[in-house]
């Protein structure tokens, strides 16, 4: 289950629908791992073809760690991140990586 966001905008999406906060072209996508990973128990659960599931280590540009995070990828550079807390999902953050 998700627990908390760290993006506002995903997380305005994920409880409203809004896309105000994403890019609309990315809504369709962002919606089925969204609740993928809602309902997901593991990381394992997002590991669906073509979303390219993979663990992040190092610092994000804010030069905060991201160890132990994982990424999907949206579309292009857009992945959505997180960070699983026992069952549930954490920091879910929605980024452009250049």
């Amino acid at each position: 289950m998700i627990k908390s966001f760290r993006h506002k905008g995903i997380e305005l999406f994920a409880k409203t629908g809004s896309t105000a906060g994403i890019q609309a072209a990315h809504a369709r996508k962002l919606q089925f791992q969204l609740t993928t990973l809602d309902a997901a128990k593991t990381v394992q659960h997002m590991n669906i073809d073509g979303w390219k599931l993979h663990k992040l280590t190092g610092k994000n540009p804010k030069n905060q760690s991201i160890d132990g995070h994982y990424s999907v990828s949206v579309n292009g550079n857009w992945r959505l991140t997180f960070y699983f807390d026992g069952e549930n999902a954490v920091l879910v953050d929605y980024q452009d990586y250049h």
